[in-house]
C-alpha cells in the first residue's frame, strides 16, 4: 500500500463475555504447550489501540495546524487500560497468539530514561497471554519512535540505529522470560515502496509538517518513520535491524526474532517493467538479504499491485476488491509467502493480512480461501509458522483515520465497548478447522 490515505503511508470484562458467546470458545487459563505449534492469531499495534501515546512522534504529527491526519489517534481503543479485555478476546476465540507492539516513546520518553512501570505493563500483558496459552508476539518498533529521536533527524539519522538498539536490549531485559518471538521494525520498506512509486512527490510536500513539528518539539529538524529521504531511513533501518535483533537475542537468547515487510503480490504490467525494477532493486531486495541472517520473516500481504509505466494500474473490473477498491484477492497471501521464501529460505510467518471491509460479510468471504491458499504453501513444504490476522479491533489506522474497517470487533467510540463481528466467530472456526492441516511443530 503507497498513498497518502492507507493505514502504512503516513505523511504528513462484559467485551470478553460477549466475544466467547460469539465466537461459542470458552476462554480458559492453560499454559503453552511444548514444541511449537502452528500459530494463529490477531495482531494491534500500540499507537492504533493504546491511546494517548503523547511522547511519540506521530503524537506531534496529528496535532500540528497543517497536520494531513483526517482524525487524530486520541484515547483510539483505550487499550493501554483495556488491555485485559482485549487478550481475553483472543482467548475467547481459541487462538494463541496475539501480536502487538510495545511503545518506545513510552518506554523511552526521554534519551537513556526507561520507565520501569511501563515496561512491568508490557511484561503483565506477556504474562497474562501466555497463562491463557497465547504466545505475545511483540513487535518492537510499528511506525512510532519517541518524538525526541524525531527531533534529532530521525531515521535519517545514523545514531538512531545504536539508540533503537539500546531500548530493544532494555526492553528484551524486561521480558525475557516471557517472550519467544519478537519482530524488529514493521515494514520498514514500505515508505521506500512509496516513495519509488510516487517519485517522491508527497515526501517533497511535507516540508511545512515538518517544520511545524520541529518547532512543536524546540528543535530545528524534525522526521518520523515516513518522512524524509526514503533511501536515508531504509538504510538506517537495515542497520537498525540487525543491531536490534542482536540486542534481542542477547538479552533473550530463546526469542525468535525476524522483520516485518510489506509485501504486496506485485505484478509487472505490459508497460511497467521499469516501475517493476526500482520497486525490486529499492524495496524488496536488500530487505530479503537482511532477512536471511533472521529466524523467520514476516509476511504482511493485503494487495495486488500491478505496474504501470508511472504508477499502479487501477484495479481491473471484477477483481475481488476491498472497501478502498483495492485488489484484494484470496490468492494475494500465497503469492507473498511463495516470494519471501523464495528468496530468504528463511520459515515465514504470517504477521499481518486483512482487508478492509466496511462490510463484514466481504471479510467472512475473504478469510477462507486466503486459508486454503496457505495451506497450500505448507503442503508444498514450505515451513509456515504462523498467520497473525490484521486485526483485532477497528482502530486508528493512521491517515486513512477511524474509517476503514479491518477489525474482528467493532470499537464503540465513546464507550470502547468491543462487539463482535460475524467475521470473529468465522475466523475462530476456521483456525480449529485447519490447524490440524498447518500444524508444524519444531
Amino acid at each position: 500500500m503507497g498513498t497518502a490515505i492507507d493505514r502504512r503511508a503516513v505523511v504528513i470484562g462484559g467485551a470478553a463475555l460477549a466475544g466467547a458467546a460469539a465466537t461459542g470458545a470458552t476462554a480458559q487459563r492453560r499454559r503453552s504447550p511444548p514444541g511449537r505449534p502452528f500459530l494463529f492469531g490477531v495482531a494491534t499495534a500500540a499507537h492504533q489501540v493504546e491511546g494517548n501515546n503523547v511522547n511519540s512522534d506521530y503524537w506531534v504529527l496529528e496535532n500540528v495546524a497543517s497536520t494531513g491526519f483526517p482524525d487524530r489517534s486520541g484515547d483510539a481503543c483505550d487499550s493501554w487500560a483495556r488491555w485485559r479485555e482485549d487478550v481475553a478476546l483472543v482467548a475467547s476465540m481459541g487462538l494463541n497468539a496475539y501480536r502487538f507492539s510495545i511503545e518506545w516513546a513510552r518506554i523511552e520518553p526521554e534519551p537513556g530514561q526507561f520507565s520501569l512501570a511501563v515496561l512491568e505493563h508490557y511484561r503483565r500483558m506477556c504474562i497474562a497471554c501466555r497463562e491463557a496459552g497465547i504466545e505475545p508476539v511483540v513487535t518492537f518498533h510499528h511506525f512510532t519512535s519517541p518524538r525526541w529521536i524525531a527531533a534529532m533527524g530521525g531515521w535519517e539519522n545514523p545514531e538512531v540505529a545504536d539508540r533503537y538498539a539500546r531500548y530493544c536490549g532494555r526492553a528484551a531485559q524486561s521480558l525475557r522470560d516471557v517472550m519467544r518471538w519478537a519482530c524488529t521494525i514493521n515494514e520498514p520498506n514500505a515508505q521506500v515502496n512509496s516513495y519509488v512509486v510516487a517519485r517522491g512527490a508527497p515526501f517533497k510536500r511535507e516540508a511545512q509538517v515538518r517544520a511545524e513539528a520541529a518547532r512543536a518539539v524546540g528543535s530545528n529538524r524534525f522526521c518520523s518513520f515516513f518522512q524524509g529521504d526514503s533511501f536515508k531511513v531504509r538504510d538506517v533501518c537495515l542497520v537498525a535491524h540487525a543491531k536490534g535483533r542482536d540486542a534481542i537475542k542477547s538479552a533473550a537468547p530463546q526469542t525468535k526474532v525476524g522483520i516485518t515487510l510489506a509485501l504486496q503480490d506485485l505484478r509487472q504490467g505490459p508497460d511497467g517493467a521499469d516501475l517493476y525494477r526500482r520497486i525490486w532493486k529499492e524495496a524488496r531486495a536488500p530487505f530479503y538479504e537482511a532477512a536471511r541472517a533472521d529466524d523467520f520473516i514476516g509476511v504482511q500481504s493485503y494487495n495486488r499491485m500491478t505496474t504501470g509505466p508511472d504508477d499502479y494500474l487501477p484495479t481491473p473490473p471484477g477483481a475481488f476488491a476491498d472497501s478502498w477498491n483495492r485488489d484484494s484477492a484470496p490468492d494475494v497471501l500465497a503469492a507473498a509467502v511463495r516470494e519471501a521464501h523464495r528468496e530468504t529460505r528463511v520459515p515465514v510467518l504470517v504477521s499481518e493480512h486483512g482487508i478492509n471491509a466496511v462490510d463484514d460479510r466481504l471479510r467472512v468471504r475473504h478469510l477462507a480461501p486466503s486459508l486454503e491458499g496457505l495451506a497450500g504453501c505448507v503442503a508444498e513444504g514450505i515451513p509456515v509458522l504462523g498467520y497473525i490476522h490484521w486485526t483485532l479491533l477497528d482502530n486508528f489506522e493512521w491517515g486513512s483515520g477511524y474509517a476503514p474497517r479491518f477489525g474482528l470487533y467493532a470499537v464503540d467510540r465513546t464507550s470502547f465497548r468491543r462487539t463482535a463481528k460475524p467475521s470473529a466467530a468465522a475466523y475462530a472456526r476456521l483456525a480449529r478447522a485447519m490447524r490440524p492441516r498447518l500444524e508444524r511443530r519444531a
